[in-house]
């Protein structure tokens, strides 16, 4: 079992990595390539773009070719499309290569997760995803200083020797034992997307991934208002992430050991706290305090979301691959919905606009919770079909 959370957290770590490293070097490709805002705009948002794409049918392949088999798929699609992308010569080409790792990304994301939670213990499935949950964050944070080695020693070493490490993985993951062959899955998606508390599991995914889109695209941009340098402004998510990443192992034990409550409107109450709060700062260091809590308060919410809709899964007979197939799907897509409904209202009537309306969400849901209302998978209630 510690053997297979290594694994997985290694994949999650370097995938993380490959998302995150294209930031530092967009400047280089820009000119390399002569990109104007709107294509460098496209080049970003291919890999998010592939990850949601192929979501659902990863979800379809763990349920008929097991989580191992679709995750060494997903690495070996992670290797060919990393090194087209590091010799990539085109502007279309660097579009395409970024969407097929998104496809890779999508692949190993859902079938390591799904691998997990089929063999670890429900008393300890909560931790188990919170430390892989943990070590994707630490990539995302670790990926930016792999772009800088890409500027400064070519994208082409630099991302050609990182895809190849997914050749290793792979090896690693096939002499790895499989789980168990399942039973035939009575549940089905339609079914689960019917019921309640699937349906209340994807939303604690959901709205903290729409309200940390917003932090990502109006927190940057107010800082800079109010004085802080790049270097600054890339401190404070670097020390935001270290707490996030911290936070995630943490809180799954609180739900393994007292249940999904307790951490749900914690997180809750604390975000909608820091969405209110980082509205009024006039100094960038009180802000950027400001906001390193909020990100840690949002970054409680992961682990409780992935394993409340793992268990739900179990109760309605859902193969897990597609539990965490949708489930990925609120991640990529609230950070993406976050990000642009947040920079327009922005843009168009304020930064307290689109913040409000998150914490409002934040604060509306925790009385949910609060009143019992929220989804128990040990004591569910009767769907509503």
């Amino acid at each position: 079992m510690r053997r297979l959370v290594v694994l997985v957290g290694v994949i999650v770590l370097v995938d993380t990595i490959l998302y995150s490293a294209l930031a530092p070097i967009l400047p280089a490709l820009s000119d390399e390539f002569s990109l104007s805002k709107s294509e460098s705009g496209v080049l970003v948002g291919a890999y998010a773009a592939g990850t949601l794409v192929g979501a659902l049918p990863a979800g379809w392949l763990i349920a008929r070719l097991g989580a191992r088999a679709v995750l060494v798929g997903g690495l070996l699609t992670m290797t060919a499309t990393g090194l087209w992308f590091a010799m990539a010569s085109a502007h279309w080409s660097l579009d395409a290569s970024r969407f097929a790792q998104g496809l890779g990304g999508a692949a190993t994301w859902t079938a390591g997760l799904a691998w997990l939670a089929q063999v670890a213990p429900r008393e300890k499935r909560g931790q188990v995803l919170g430390t892989v949950i943990g070590a994707g964050i630490f990539g995302a944070q670790f990926g930016p200083v792999v772009g800088g080695i890409a500027e400064s020693v070519g994208r082409g070493p630099t991302f050609a020797v990182l895809a190849l490490s997914g050749v290793g993985l792979a090896a690693w993951a096939l002499a790895t034992p499989a789980a168990a062959p399942a039973a035939p899955s009575p549940g089905t998606l339609r079914g689960a997307l019917a019921d309640r508390g699937f349906r209340a599991a994807l939303w604690v995914t959901l709205l903290p991934a729409i309200c940390s889109g917003m932090v990502v695209i109006l927190v940057p941009l107010r800082l800079d208002d109010l004085g802080a340098s790049t270097v600054a402004i890339a401190g404070v998510f670097l020390v935001a992430a270290i707490l996030e990443a911290a936070v995630s192992p943490l809180t799954g034990r609180w739900v393994d050991r007292h249940g999904m409550r307790g951490p749900i409107l914690v997180g809750l109450v604390a975000g909608a706290v820091g969405l209110v709060l980082i509205t009024l700062p006039q100094q960038w260091v009180v802000l950027g305090g400001v906001a390193v809590l909020l990100v840690g308060a949002l970054g409680m919410l992961w682990t409780p979301g992935g394993n409340l809709a793992s268990l739900t899964a179990d109760r309605l007979g859902l193969d897990q691959g597609w539990a965490f197939a949708v489930n990925n799907m609120q991640w990529a897509g609230g950070i993406a919905l976050g990000s642009v409904v947040g920079g327009a209202l922005g843009d168009a009537v304020g930064d307290w606009l689109p913040l409000l309306i998150g914490a409002g969400m934040c604060l509306l849901t925790a009385g949910i919770w609060w009143s019992g209302r929220g989804i128990d998978p040990d004591r569910p209630l009767p769907s509503r079909r």
